[in-house]
């Protein structure tokens, strides 16, 4: 506010003195908000709220261009939306695509997006939800690190080489991890702790790719790389992530019938459809 604490204690009681009753309980030490305090304090959430909903609905209302903007995380947006995005430029050369690359879950009254591609399980109330790709993890690295690097010609010869970590969890699910794949090829004396450990898929991929490390690959978000040949995968055995979680295209009932909506919403699932093939 750039105020002093004794300006703004006096602008406070000024205002409960326009009130007519105490907002704060005060001791010496503390101050606490009293029942009426903390009614005001609610409602005035409230009001700042809409004012802000408000504010974004006039901007896109606003926008001086057909413009969408879409919201979805790091690895989506880099490793499959923005890859395929000249496809549907062929089709709506008139709309601007506004990519917000974000892992916060955004607010569509309140945030200023028109669509989000997520992932999770799908359990989005109050919105529109369509599913788009389930995924099925395997390792990949580079094919220089094939050339020269240790051999890789059996499961445990991964033990050799210094494997990426991805350690994402959320809503009750962990992330297929290295643990599993090496159960699930019957790889014993796995050291879980050794290795590259990453935040997110993204920077294990692009590890991958840079030719140090072998890292586990979603499908969806490496069929790019493995197509270019920028990764390889030197063992055919996948771990499927439950079906219930995958990624989802999602956006408020309101804009359903919205022709820049549906046009883009068909044009996504019918990628996502391409990609499922591939898949397959």
């Amino acid at each position: 506010l750039g105020l002093t604490p004794a300006a703004v204690s006096h602008q406070i009681k000024e205002f409960e003195e326009q009130l007519g009753f105490a907002l704060f309980a005060r001791t010496s030490r503390t101050m606490q908000l009293t029942e009426a305090g903390t009614l005001v304090y609610e409602s005035a959430v409230d009001a700042l709220a809409d004012i802000e909903r408000a504010v974004q609905r006039a901007r896109k209302l606003n926008r001086t261009t057909v413009q969408l903007k879409v919201t979805t995380c790091p690895t989506m947006a880099s490793k499959w939306l923005v890859p395929r995005l000249e496809r549907f430029r062929a089709i709506r050369p008139d709309v601007a695509i506004r990519i917000d690359v974000s892992f916060d879950l955004k607010d569509f009254r309140r945030d200023d997006v028109d669509v989000a591609i997520r992932f999770g399980a799908g359990t989005y109330p109050g919105l529109v939800v369509h599913p788009m790709l389930n995924n099925t993890v395997f390792p990949v690295c580079s094919p220089a690190l094939l050339r020269t690097g240790p051999r890789l010609q059996q499961p445990s010869d991964l033990l050799h080489h210094t494997l990426a970590h991805d350690e994402w969890s959320g809503a009750g699910m962990t992330w297929p991890n290295w643990r599993m794949w090496m159960a699930a090829a019957g790889v014993e004396d796995f050291d879980a702790d050794k290795g590259v450990h990453f935040s997110d898929s993204l920077q294990a991929i692009q590890a991958a790719i840079a030719g140090d490390v072998v890292a586990l690959g979603d499908f969806a978000m490496v069929a790019d790389d493995l197509a270019a040949g920028r990764l390889v995968r030197p063992f055919e055995l996948g771990i499927k992530v439950p079906v219930e979680f995958g990624y989802f295209l999602v956006y408020p009932p309101e804009s359903a019938d919205d022709p820049l909506m549906r046009a883009f919403g068909d044009w996504v699932l019918d990628e996502a459809r391409r990609t499922r093939e591939e898949i397959a």
